[in-house]
């Protein structure tokens, strides 16, 4: 079922909208006022916040709705007086584009919403769930009867929760009326995952808010895969909604290999149809990820360029500076491979090598991403190397001088990889011979996520051999950043050539503009029923597919990974294997990012 189809879970709210929008590489989302009797947060105070916060290329849009008093009252724009919905008018005639004009562009303001969260006093809800939410509330951005309903085993109350969650949510001195009133509409039941008795009192609480109205259900799955299956059952049996839409956010591990992936699908798909599931990747939500899109497919200087005649290599890169940090029990079960290549770093693969979507439409895109996948080989032992961190005996803090064994969480003689460095290949037209490189650990030597997607040798070289390749890059982290190294004559009056860049720090161009958390844009998406940035049950399965033959040699055959010393860039031999695969690491050069 297409949810752009389905008039129940896509219902638009006349003019009391929020419409998801992309221009210009940044993902906006464009305000629609409510009609004056209803009662949205949506008013003139936080249209001309969110317009601040999400929308910083118009600037002469942003002039028409600002002033000393920040609301949306009369404005004079190109010589004329404009109120607030003629200044609207001109965001949507200049921000909205057509091809983005597709399903789940709204949610309707008017209906109550209940937004549900199982394992509300988990590690997830309390740092990552609930902040959301907050910031969510905060910035006026849901509909304005939305109730939000924790549970779990754990008997709290509400003002237990909100004080486990208050460390994590940000709130600044001139917020706290604001907070207050976000936990006001907070509830919480305790119940056991397997009861449906305790279910149907849940679907009890949250049938006290619609009062015979339609409402829209939410449920937000932050669970152990052990109790998965039950809740899943539960909540079909006795907490979907009759008359509003019913949206189901999972969220990993799908499953650990193909098989048990495909256990669960088939289980989903009994319950609820493909467009009620939401299967998040929060690195789908990061800034520069949802770049890549019109990176490619919006810049001409880019797009002809994006195939084997001119691309060597492709390197994708995760690093944490850090270990398990006490954590090696939970991490030993599914390691890195798992934890961050199969999931995070192939979807930003599938958004670098697909082909243009006929649209912008969610099933255009994720089509396309199916596609490439379906074109990647099975990954085997010969293409990776493992690596394992050990302690830094010169190391500068305390973590440092202790490698992954000598967590005392961690099993004894596990031989489990905290690094991994894989080598795929696309069998198709466009990348045919082309090495798309993932690499992932811990306890490296810096915290980065980004994509380096690395030209050719320039044919004909006349500089001797001096020309280093070109590279564009993508940083999803920390610090969102586009950069293009090229290669310049060095000022002054001899003619020699020095690496440099042409370069769009975030933090530098965009200085005024608050960048969402990736968890803001993915839940917000979910009220708004737009898919785009969630994982279909088909691309799934062809990512298991591709990783599960290497991850059951892994734990068949136990292969002894490489030790890399903590804080190092890693195994040697993952850096052999790069140029291998012609990945060129000259180490002359080093981005300094713009604050």
């Amino acid at each position: 079922m297409n949810p752009a189809k389905s008039s129940s879970n896509g219902s638009v709210g006349g003019r009391a909208a929020i419409a998801c929008l992309t221009r210009d590489s940044k993902r906006l989302i464009e305000k629609v006022p409510c009609e004056p009797s209803t009662n949205c947060h949506r008013n003139s105070r936080a249209g001309s916040r969110f317009i601040s916060r999400f929308m910083p290329y118009r600037h002469d849009v942003r002039a028409a709705l600002s002033g000393s008093n920040q609301h949306l009252n009369s404005r004079n724009f190109d010589g004329e007086s404009l109120d607030g919905e003629q200044a609207l008018a001109i965001i949507r005639r200049n921000l909205k584009s057509s091809a983005m004009d597709t399903e789940g562009t709204h949610f309707d303001c008017n209906c109550p919403h209940i937004f549900v969260v199982f394992g509300a006093s988990g590690d997830l809800a309390k740092k990552k769930i609930y902040p959301t939410l907050w910031w969510l509330f905060r910035d006026n951005l849901l509909p304005s009867d939305t109730k939000f309903i924790g549970y779990a085993r754990s008997k709290l109350s509400v003002a237990e929760l909100k004080e486990k969650c208050r460390q994590y949510m940000k709130v600044k001195d001139d917020q706290m009326d604001k907070f207050e009133e976000f936990w006001s509409v907070n509830f919480y039941v305790a119940g056991s995952y397997d009861s449906r008795r305790d279910f149907e009192l849940l679907n009890q609480e949250i049938s006290k808010f619609e009062v015979g109205r339609a409402a829209n259900r939410l449920f937000y799955l932050a669970l152990p895969p052990s109790v998965f299956e039950s809740v899943t059952v539960h909540i079909r049996n006795t907490c979907m909604g009759e008359k509003g839409w019913n949206r189901i956010i999972v969220e990993k591990p799908f499953g650990r290999d193909a098989d048990s992936s495909n256990v669960l699908s088939v289980h989903l798909a009994k319950l609820f149809t493909e467009d009620q599931l939401y299967r998040i990747d929060h690195y789908l939500g990061k800034e520069m990820v949802q770049n890549l899109m019109t990176i490619r497919f919006g810049n001409q200087i880019f797009s002809p360029t994006w195939n084997r005649a001119h691309v060597a290599s492709v390197l994708i890169t995760f690093k944490e500076p850090f270990g398990t940090q006490g954590r090696g029990g939970y991490f030993d079960d599914f390691g890195i491979i798992r934890d961050v290549m199969q999931n995070h770093l192939l979807q930003i693969l599938s958004l670098v090598a697909m082909e243009k979507p006929a649209t912008c439409h969610p099933d255009d895109i994720r089509n396309e991403k199916v596609k490439v996948l379906k074109s990647i080989k099975e990954l085997s032992i010969e293409d990776v190397v493992l690596g394992q961190y050990v302690a830094n005996p010169t190391g500068a803090d305390e973590d440092s001088l202790m490698g992954y064994l000598d967590d005392p969480t961690v099993p004894k003689g596990s031989v489990t990889p905290t690094y991994a460095l894989a080598v795929l290949k696309i069998n198709n037209e466009r990348w045919d011979g082309v090495p798309f490189i993932l690499r992932c650990g811990k306890a490296l030597n810096e915290r980065k996520a980004e994509v380096r997607i690395q030209y050719h040798d320039v044919p004909g070289d006349i500089f001797d051999g001096k020309p280093k390749r070109n590279e564009l890059v993508i940083r999803v982290q920390p610090g969102e950043a586009l950069y293009v190294k090229m290669m310049t004559k060095s000022p002054g009056i001899t003619f020699d050539m020095e690496e440099t860049e042409l370069d769009l720090t975030y933090g530098h161009r965009y200085k005024d503009v608050a960048l969402p958390d990736a968890y803001e844009r993915l839940i917000l998406d979910v009220f708004c029923g737009s898919q785009m940035h969630f994982v279909r049950a088909d691309e799934l399965s062809e990512a298991w597919r591709i990783f599960t033959p290497l991850l059951h040699y892994i734990e068949r055959e136990r292969p002894e990974p490489i030790k890399y010393i903590y804080g190092s860039r890693g195994p040697k031999e993952a850096d052999r294997k790069c140029d291998e695969n012609n990945f060129k690491y000259y180490g002359s050069y080093k981005w300094h990012q713009k604050h």
